[in-house]
């Protein structure tokens, strides 16, 4: 299975991310994207993708400019207290219907005069008209892209706009976001899902987010890292401060990892296929990238979970018939080991293994058929051989036999309830009735 594992240690910006995935790609398929993104018809926008190293590393810096400027407002990496004016911050409440002076003023060198779109003059840095919610959606729509790809966009931005409507606490049709920036996100959005749609993984996998600390200037002042906005699109996402000050997880990257990833862990038993780094804008004493793996997963590779807990006021038998009860639950395997308790009592350990997905409901079944009050939980990757299995006919009866192969290796053995039905119907032990069955089909090879 084709999957895509993101290392997010520098924390994750949408313009990294679409970098990294970009070098993912085979030569011919890189100029097609860029080309791609050079056509989707928005006015003023156009993708780069440029040569750039970090400490020592070379990768790609995805380069978007809008109207010939190169953006960087929303991208939190290259931005902290003490620099200018921190633009990036997408949402704000609109107040309509009278004078709309804005109190957060953008203290850009290139400052400039324009007319804004509600008949009045203010000073900005550049263009500063704004586009709503409805305004996003309609621009996607409007892009030349397959309806999956689009789909996938608005739903992206879908989760930063009720990220930033909470953040401001205005409804969501309410929030809005200033042009040239939404340009540039709506193109980092749209490069990543047009990536990912290429790349056609069946499964991401990231590591846990790298936020910053500390504080960050924007428009509405000074706020702490990670951003309202960009933490409330991180709940229920693994993450943690590191070490470098700043601000290193953007809304955009955010929304982008929540809606694609899968699962949040370190990497699995892979085969790597390609290796692609995002490089961001500033430097750090540590690369400040994204590294994303395409890679192939072990086909005899699989993930479990082991479910433990220690027994020392039940009977043998009772411990056998909770473990009989498991297995027929489905359990990949249920064993137990003989241990030494406090005030050297006798116990047994109890190990069930099961798949991730179904551990809430295996902790459930123990905790009905055992003594136990608590259940410890252990992930484990294992590799396992390709099973098959088939019926054949001998002179005992029909006979399953179970065939395993990988690795190198082949192996078959008999269905264990099928030779104790036979050797229970012809008054034979299990072993006799192998042997025979064994003699049976090696004189038909």
């Amino acid at each position: 299975m084709r999957i895509l594992y993101l290392d997010l240690g520098m924390g994750a910006a949408g313009d990294m991310l679409a970098a990294s995935l970009y070098e993912l790609l085979d030569d011919d398929r890189k100029q097609s994207f860029i080309d791609k993104m050079n056509s989707l018809g928005i006015d003023g926008l156009e993708v780069r993708a440029e040569n750039c190293s970090k400490c020592g590393i070379l990768g790609t810096h995805m380069s978007v400019a809008v109207n010939g400027e190169i953006e960087h407002a929303h991208d939190h990496h290259d931005h902290d207290v003490d620099e200018h004016e921190h633009e990036h911050e997408y949402g704000h409440e609109h107040e309509h219907g009278h004078g709309h002076e804005h109190e957060h003023e953008h203290e850009h060198e290139h400052g400039h005069e324009h007319e804004h779109g509600h008949g009045h003059e203010n000073e900005h840095s550049h263009a500063h008209q704004h586009s709503d919610t409805g305004s996003i959606r309609h621009i996607i729509d409007s892009l030349p892209l397959e309806e999956r790809i689009k789909e996938n966009a608005k739903s992206v931005y879908e989760l930063i706009a009720h990220a930033e409507s909470r953040a401001h606490a205005v409804p969501v049709e309410q929030v809005h976001f200033h042009e040239v920036g939404a340009i540039d996100a709506i193109a980092d959005v749209t490069a990543v899902c047009l990536l990912m749609d290429m790349l056609d993984v069946k499964k991401v996998i990231a590591s846990p987010v790298c936020t910053g600390f500390g504080k960050v200037r924007c428009a509405h002042g000074i706020l702490p890292v990670p951003a309202p906005a960009t933490a409330y699109i991180l709940e229920g996402i693994p993450v943690y401060a590191g070490s470098i000050e700043g601000e290193m997880c953007t809304p955009t990257g955010a929304a982008l990892l929540k809606y694609f990833v899968d699962e949040y862990k370190n990497m699995p038993p892979v085969k790597i296929i390609r290796t692609g780094y995002g490089m961001g804008h500033k430097d750090f004493e540590a690369a400040n990238c994204i590294r994303s793996f395409l890679a192939e997963t072990l086909s005899s590779g699989e993930e479990i979970v082991i479910l433990s807990c220690n027994l020392d006021d039940m009977t043998p038998e009772a411990v056998g018939f909770a473990a009989s009860k498991l297995m027929d639950e489905g359990a990949r395997d249920v064993y137990t080991i003989d241990i030494g308790m406090k005030k050297s009592r006798r116990g047994i350990m109890l190990n069930v293994m099961c798949p991730e997905s179904e551990k809430e409901r295996f902790a459930e079944l123990i905790f009905k058929y055992t003594s136990t009050i608590g259940i410890r939980l252990s992930k484990n990757d294992r590799f396992v051989l390709d099973r098959a299995q088939r019926t054949v006919s001998t002179g005992l009866g029909e006979v399953r036999i179970k065939e395993c192969s990988g690795f190198g290796v082949k192996k078959s053995k008999f269905e264990y309830d099928d030779i104790a039905r036979i050797a229970e119907k012809y008054g034979m032990s299990v072993i006799e009735v192998t042997d025979r069955l064994n003699g049976e089909l090696n004189d038909r090879s």
